[in-house]
């Protein structure tokens, strides 16, 4: 087959092992797609790929397959790819597992108060200042709110739950709590209940500030959010008000604007992780997606089924 790969030198040599592309046409960037595109049968992508609009795929049509290296598509595929009948895959699973370890250590983190004693310790206070902290609390019994039983939200769980985590989950698509073994419950009473809030909702018209002023009050003094998602499902000038107050903790991946600022007042709170959009840049996780691209390819091939389809039925509710 004729395969393109539209991904940057550094991003190939995270995914991809020496050799896995051998006899694959490579282009070290997006500026490059449109020359590259004719003949091609399927289109490796990665971040910053430009809509497949109808223009593009007029340079492609023998393009049978897109198999994309990261997770969400949405922002790339149009109608135009299904219409053509070009079937589309990615490599979100892989991601899976290193952002459910980020969000379980900025749990631990939050529980234990390590923002606070790290940040009281870099600024030189006296050693009885740098202690002054709410309390402390283990993970063993601990309630743990999980918003959104995503693939991601499935690697936490587990893994809280193997710390001994009482773990409550409110999602509207959730059929199987008994399995997973956690507890269905609403959005309020996750909020109302939960020592720790985990967000790992989609990004979807409906998930628009899905935690605002109104659903932050409803958590316990001394309660932490934990957002390694999207900005999107957070209300941020609330969640500021609230962390600023020192009312509740904070552990965040994902920002409204990216680059988060030098200057913006997240920055100085003492109650409050910052990670910058890392959560998921894992070593063994960014070589996980490679090999389930070249995977997902190979089946293709063969004629074998995609394990990791993406249909425009998916797509809906897609973050």
């Amino acid at each position: 087959m004729n395969i393109l790969v539209d991904v940057s030198p550094y991003l190939r040599d995270r995914f991809f092992a020496d050799g896995a592309l051998a006899g694959m046409r490579l282009i070290d960037d997006h500026a490059e797609l449109t020359e590259a595109l004719p003949g091609t049968e399927v289109l490796v992508t990665s971040w910053g790929q430009p809509a497949l609009t109808a223009q593009l795929l007029d340079l492609a049509p023998d393009l049978r397959l897109v198999a994309h290296t990261g997770a969400t598509v949405k922002f790339f595929v149009t109608e135009q790819l299904w219409s053509r009948g070009i079937r589309v895959t990615q490599a979100g699973q892989a991601m899976a597992r290193p952002v459910a370890e980020a969000a379980l250590a900025f749990t631990l983190a939050l529980l234990h108060r390590i923002p606070r004693f790290d940040h009281a310790m870099h600024a030189r206070s006296s050693w009885q200042e740098a202690k002054d902290a709410p309390d402390q609390h283990e993970i063993l019994g601990c309630r743990i709110g999980v918003i959104g039983a995503s693939r991601t939200g499935r690697a936490y769980i587990a893994l809280a739950k193997a710390l001994g985590a009482e773990v409550s989950v409110a999602d509207p698509y959730l059929t199987d709590a008994a399995d997973l073994g956690v507890r269905a419950v609403g959005l309020d009473t996750l909020l109302a209940k939960s020592r720790i809030v985990v967000v790992h909702a989609p990004v979807l018209p409906e998930t628009r500030h899905l935690i605002g002023k109104r659903e932050l009050a409803l958590m316990a003094d001394g309660a932490g959010l934990v957002n390694t998602a999207r900005s999107w499902l957070v209300d941020q000038d609330a969640l500021l008000a609230e962390v600023s107050s020192g009312r509740l903790d904070a552990a965040i991946d994902v920002y409204d604007e990216e680059p988060l600022p030098a200057g913006d007042p997240l920055r100085g709170l003492p109650n409050v992780l910052l990670t910058p959009h890392t959560a998921g840049a894992t070593v063994e996780g960014h070589r996980r997606q490679g090999d389930i691209v070249l995977a997902e390819i190979g089946r293709f091939s063969r004629g074998e089924p995609l394990l990791h389809e993406v249909t425009a039925a998916d797509l809906l509710r897609m973050g």
